[in-house]
């Protein structure tokens, strides 16, 4: 008998049905020669410091750091776990062979070799990996099985990982709690620490932000605000012809302002050029879960937690694909594919509405646009960016429908043309007596062939709920030597503070280690050295909220006094710089493609941790940390 194990007993309900493997038991399927099984998720769990010596049950800074020779592992106590593996150790047990199908990822692959290892498993394993949930992906997944030694090396990852937040969270806990905790735990983490001080630091310099106040000089011409400038040459050429770059003037004082408005007052303003220059943009990116969650977040003010929930729940009623990714791109052989996802599109329909008729119908009857920044297979490596299955959905709730038409439009847009747009530049000259002209420029953006933006557009009526238009400043047509009147003012301009983290944009920033990153493309390069993976981000997060660190003040996170105090108390820039976390992290994706050792990782955090512990031992400051009033606010 084959023993199929699933990560959920929906996940093994569909990959039973497909198989053939219908008759129900206690904890099991049965048929067709295979017994499909299933965890919970985590069934195992690494052992906890008591298990491996009686010292180490109470909590004593003479018994730190706590490093065991060899990490173990153990059922979890909880009596459903207990009995669910009782049933899935005796199939393993009597199994010819095993077919691992969980999660396909890091985290999936560590759930089910555990339950394997702990039930004592002898027999050759496979393993099936796929992207979704529909039948003909089941099927296909089960054509191609690969040996289990295929994966090692993402097991070993997720191991290293394992090990190494057992290494640093409950050492340091231990040791900051007892050095410092005056009857409270102080919990540290190897990635929960580090995004606490991206959310005290930013928090720090929106306190200690000093404004500085400026003044430009405006004026309205035909209802269109004109801005005054300064011209620098610019070094570099167009053809032969040297090109201009032009700054807005800014004045220290109201004083210089006045004097420069008073000599334009009353003189006419001249137009001097105007330039038009076309442009294209591109169609935003596919989703991966961080983008996701993103857009979630300021669209709709889901947590970073309930996005997860709400696209695994769609992965799993196979509405859309394996969500827990880090790329934006397809590889090459989703391309043939693409048709018949379109069409699953076309047939959609909500409340009676179909949302994408309208959008898939021009793409129809002819290839569809295959483009690089969509479609790359070096930039996929387990699995590819989040996108509808083509099964059309079904009985989804009002926030899993918002979820799916986020996701279903982004793939529709891939494939229409660039949005064409022409840029208008118009600058203008007033000639004040016996002076230098001053020269004023505004400038506006005219949408020439909306191409994908289409997609985006409010419906009016279904799930329509899409990214709004940006408003672009359409020019009135001025006339090069033209001249008129103006109405002159002085604007004061006052510098603002950063503005706090919203899980959007602390996503973003544990995506990018701290780093302020716009471009997409540096983003990418820099995803290796982010904190944490886009699986765990969102819980990270809550486990924040949990230990009363941080808190909500509408959509901003701001860090209670009790998390403050904690990040100031830790001196050890290991255990808080996200840039060094950053770099544990990307040991970890090179364990996982055969680019670390492991043994060479764990080893460097049990010295770091042995470092860290005789460096707070030997601190005599007699710091604490006391329990602040403000952290039992709600969120």
């Amino acid at each position: 008998m084959i023993v199929c194990i699933a990560e959920k007993p929906s996940v093994a309900q569909d990959i039973a049905h497909v198989i053939g493997a219908n008759a129900r038991h206690d904890g099991y399927m049965e048929g067709n020669g295979y017994q499909v099984t299933w965890t919970f998720g985590h069934l195992c769990t690494l052992k906890e410091p008591d298990d491996y010596t009686e010292n180490w049950h109470c909590w004593a800074l003479s018994s730190l750091p706590m490093l065991p020779p060899r990490f173990g592992i153990k059922l979890i106590a909880d009596k459903g776990i207990e009995k669910q593996f009782g049933i899935i150790e005796r199939l393993m047990k009597q199994a010819e062979s095993i077919i691992n199908c969980g999660d396909a990822g890091q985290e999936g692959e560590l759930i089910q070799r555990w339950v394997m290892q702990k039930a004592g498993a002898k027999c050759p394993v496979k393993r099936l990996w796929i992207s979704s949930l529909t039948e003909e992906a089941i099927r296909e997944g089960f054509k191609n099985l690969q040996d289990q030694s295929q994966y090692q090396s993402l097991y070993m990852a997720g191991l290293s990982r394992a090990v190494g937040d057992w290494i640093l969270g409950i050492n340091a806990t231990r040791l900051y709690t007892l050095k410092y905790g005056q009857r409270q735990v102080l919990s540290v983490g190897r990635v929960q620490t580090p995004t606490l001080a991206l959310i005290v630091n930013r928090q720090r310099e929106i306190e200690n932000f000093v404004p500085r106040t400026s003044w430009a000089l405006t004026t309205l011409y035909r209802d269109t605000k004109f801005t005054a400038v300064s011209r620098d040459e610019d070094s570099g050429e167009t053809g032969t012809k040297k090109t201009a770059a032009y700054k807005q003037i800014e004045f220290d004082t109201e004083e210089e302002g006045t004097k420069l408005l008073e000599c334009v007052k009353n003189k006419p303003l001249t137009i001097t050029q105007i330039s038009r220059k076309a442009g294209t943009e591109a169609p935003p990116r596919l989703y991966d879960l961080t983008s996701l969650q993103v857009d979630c977040n300021k669209k709709y003010g889901f947590s970073a937690d309930t996005t997860l929930q709400l696209i695994q729940s769609l992965y799993e009623k196979k509405f859309t694909t394996y969500p827990r990714v880090d790329t934006t791109y397809l590889s090459d052989d989703i391309y043939a594919k693409c048709p018949a996802t379109m069409n699953g599109l076309y047939k959609t329909t909500f409340a009676g509405f179909a949302p994408y008729a309208p959008l898939v119908k021009p793409l129809g009857g002819k290839p569809l646009k295959k483009s690089k920044k969509v479609f790359d297979t070096s930039k996929v490596t387990d699995h590819h960016a989040i996108i509808p299955t083509g099964v059309p959905p079904k009985g989804l709730s009002d926030m899993e429908q918002k979820v799916f038409d986020l996701v279903a439009r982004a793939f529709i847009a891939a494939f229409y043309p660039d949005c064409r747009f022409e840029t208008t530049t118009v600058l203008g000259n007033v000639r004040p007596d016996n002076a230098e002209p001053v020269i004023f420029r505004t400038t506006g953006k005219t949408i020439v062939d909306e191409g994908w933006r289409a997609v985006f557009k409010k419906q009016e009526s279904g799930s329509g709920d899409a990214a709004p238009q940006e408003k672009e400043g359409v020019l009135p047509v001025f006339t090069k030597g033209e001249s008129g009147p103006h109405t002159p003012s002085l604007n004061e301009n006052k510098t603002h503070p950063p503005k706090p983290y919203t899980e959007a944009t602390l996503l973003r920033a544990m995506e990018t280690a701290g780093k302020l990153v716009s471009d997409e493309t540096l983003r990418d390069a820099m995803k290796e050295n982010g904190i944490g993976r886009p699986s765990t981000r969102a819980a990270i997060i809550e486990t924040l909220f949990k230990r009363q660190y941080i808190r909500k003040e509408r959509r901003s996170l701001v860090p209670t006094a009790t998390g403050t105090a904690l990040i100031d108390i830790i001196h050890e820039e290991l255990l808080k710089s996200p840039t060094l976390t950053g770099i544990w992290e990307k040991k970890l994706r090179d364990i996982e493609h055969n680019a670390y050792d492991p043994k060479t990782f764990i080893d460097e955090l049990k010295q770091q941790i042995t470092d860290i512990v005789a460096t707070v031992l030997a601190d005599n400051s007699n710091r604490h940390i006391a329990q602040a009033g403000d952290n039992n606010k709600k969120r």
